[in-house]
């Protein structure tokens, strides 16, 4: 049994990984201040006689005595993080700070969830490891590509500097159940825009791809990555890309969640935001190297449940879907 600190823990991915290390049977202590968290996603945990909830920013320190940190706290949608970019970077760079000194204190392990988003819009396909990315370091996505760049940075740097035992894990586009159905991401937006029957909003001409990995098989890679045993291995010297290589279009996808809904919404263009990237795609070669992990999930049936999870989330809400008032 570990005592394990999971930050942003009532977030999408972080309330599912709280689940699956209680299921194993580990103490978790849940850290969320709910900016974008949701006390609904931990509900059916507080109860738990090993979970334990603890409302708090990363950007203030933590005194905790834990022997493995997940660090997840930051706004991870477009929405979000750009509502307050400043205390995005802050969160980014001053929870890693802080997380990390609390790992070198207690000597825990530390995995810090960094993001595809360090690629920036990528002339290289798929991304590798190996490439530095293509970044603007002054525009409004900026707040959270070079935060979690810089966070990145911090986390080597404890490495080399005070031996801190660490993983870097680069998340590519996940979805499924108890993602914030207002975070402005492509799939929650098509599902709860065909759900409800509005307009299906696609950005820019839609041949713009992405890579989905499904939340469960995110989840088995986050653990997996912690897992790996540096005392075997040797230091971890570079981050981990965790995805999906299978790539499709938006354009596709919205056609997807048509045909899985029902829904007769239209599809309809609307400009593409600055430095959106017109490709996204993963090279996990060094994930099933080191951990032997791959995704299982494949993009249907991962949609199926997700699409199932907002509609009755918008029921329970009070808002009916017109797939549900024509059946």
């Amino acid at each position: 049994m570990k005592k394990i600190l999971v930050t942003g823990g009532a977030g999408f991915l972080g309330s599912h990984l709280c689940e699956r290390l209680l299921a194993r049977g580990d103490d978790v202590l849940c850290v969320d201040n709910f900016f974008t968290g949701q006390r609904r996603n931990i509900a059916h945990l507080m109860g738990h006689p090993r979970f334990e909830f603890l409302r708090h920013d990363v950007t203030f320190p933590l005194y905790v005595e834990v022997d493995e940190i997940y660090n997840l706290a930051c706004p991870a949608s477009p929405v979000h993080y750009q509502f307050d970019p400043v205390q995005t970077t802050k969160t980014s760079v001053i929870g890693a700070i802080n997380m990390l000194g609390l790992a070198k204190r207690t000597k825990a392990k530390i995995l810090q969830a960094s993001t595809s988003e360090v690629y920036g819009d990528p002339e290289v396909h798929p991304q590798p490891e190996t490439y530095w990315g293509r970044v603007n370091p002054i525009g409004p996505r900026a707040c959270y590509d070079e935060g979690k760049r810089c966070a990145e940075t911090l986390f080597f740097d404890y490495q080399r500097q005070h031996g801190v035992d660490i993983r870097v894990m680069r998340i590519f586009n996940t979805y499924g159940p108890r993602m914030h159905p207002d975070d402005g991401r492509v799939v929650s937006n098509f599902i709860v825009q065909a759900l409800k029957g509005d307009d299906i909003t696609l950005y820019g001409s839609g041949e713009q791809t992405r890579s989905f990995c499904y939340v469960d098989d995110l989840i088995a890679g986050m653990i997996a990555c912690m897992d790996i045993d540096s005392t075997v291995a040797g230091p971890i010297d570079r981050p981990i890309n965790f995805g999906n290589p299978s790539e499709i279009s938006v354009h596709d996808l919205a056609r997807q969640v048509l045909a899985l809904t029902g829904s007769t919404s239209r599809i309809v263009h609307r400009p593409c935001p600055i430095d959106d990237p017109r490709q996204r795609q993963p090279n996990i070669d060094l994930a099933r190297k080191a951990t032997g992990w791959r995704p299982t999930t494949d993009l249907r049936e991962g949609l199926h449940r997700t699409v199932a999870y907002f509609h009755d989330t918008l029921v329970i809400e009070g808002h009916e879907s017109r797939t549900q008032a024509q059946a």
